[in-house]
């Protein structure tokens, strides 16, 4: 069976895709996420998605949390919106140690399960996810894994394990950009109450 390095990012995210692929694939967690913030979010992803491979008996992979590399690399771009520029630099960064981590450990292939996301591109994800494969020489398995319903199996999945479930990607910035709209929503709403 072949050996494939799963980048993840939280298990909510993760599940589905993990279940389709441990079919085919003798798979590996590699939990790579700078971009998380703040640290105590970070810590409990991480140990979520720990603690659900250690339970299905997946071999668990952390990244170094270098999240002054990730704010370097995404200066200059604060201001973008979700699924902007910055994003692009997020995913290209990430991918980037994941498909590093593949080669040097001589994985057979690798993937991301960010596709999962209804916020996330998946056809920018994966032409990033391609064009590292090239760059590092070794395949990147594409997919767009909320279509055929994989978002809502995944959310199905991720209730019946009582997942932690987050409420905005990661970054610092889209917490900032969560707490703001939810911020204008109360306020719409208590001025039509007033």
């Amino acid at each position: 069976m072949k050996r494939l390095l799963l980048h993840t990012c939280c298990a909510p995210c993760a599940i589905y895709v993990i279940k389709k692929l441990t079919k085919e694939f003798s798979v590996s967690i590699f939990f790579y996420d700078p971009n998380i913030h703040p640290r105590r979010e970070y810590n409990q992803r991480r140990d979520e998605m720990r603690g659900y491979a250690q339970k299905i008996g997946l071999d668990f992979q952390e990244g170094e949390y270098d999240s002054i590399r990730w704010l370097t690399a995404t200066q200059g771009l604060e201001n973008e919106p979700e699924r902007g520029r910055r994003c692009d630099v997020c995913f290209d960064l990430r991918l980037a140690k994941t498909a590093s981590q593949a080669k040097a450990e001589q994985y057979d292939v690798w993937a991301t399960v960010l596709t999962i996301s209804p916020h996330k591109d998946a056809e920018r994800i994966n032409a990033i996810g391609n064009r590292l494969a090239g760059q590092y020489g070794i395949t990147f398995l594409d997919g767009d894994w909320k279509k055929q319903d994989g978002f809502k199996t995944a959310s199905r999945f991720s209730r019946a394990e009582n997942f932690y479930r987050q409420d905005y990607c990661g970054c610092l910035y889209s917490k900032a950009e969560k707490e703001r709209v939810k911020h204008d929503r109360l306020k719409i709403y208590a001025d039509k109450i007033i």
